[in-house]
């Protein structure tokens, strides 16, 4: 899994330039993400697939609007295969995921 691809030029963007608000943001997206990878393990553990499309779908959107492509990317991937009935994506990437917000949470 390649590491976190991240532009915080579009991030920035998002905020109309206000570093403090982006940093509020990503103080949110932590909380928000640590959440949803909670709810990834446990719909995987249970084989769920409709939770699995509903917490990669959450880390999807917002990992977009903060411009962190590679978490967008691989939770649409875990989001498409849920929506085929499959938790086998979200399992199969699930520690993918992991580092890919261990990487955040140092930012």
């Amino acid at each position: 899994m390649s590491h976190l691809q991240w532009n915080r030029e579009f991030a920035l963007e998002q905020t109309a330039g206000d570093e403090e608000l982006l940093e509020e943001l990503l103080v949110l997206f932590k909380d928000a993400s640590a959440g949803d990878l909670a709810k990834l393990r446990q719909a995987v553990a249970e084989k769920d697939a409709s939770a699995v499309v509903e917490a990669a779908h959450s880390l999807k959107g917002a990992s977009a609007s903060l411009g962190f492509e590679s978490i967008r990317s691989l939770a649409l991937e875990m989001e498409m295969d849920g929506r085929k009935d499959s938790v086998a994506c979200a399992a199969a990437k699930l520690e993918d995921m992991a580092a890919l917000l261990a990487e955040v949470a140092k930012l």
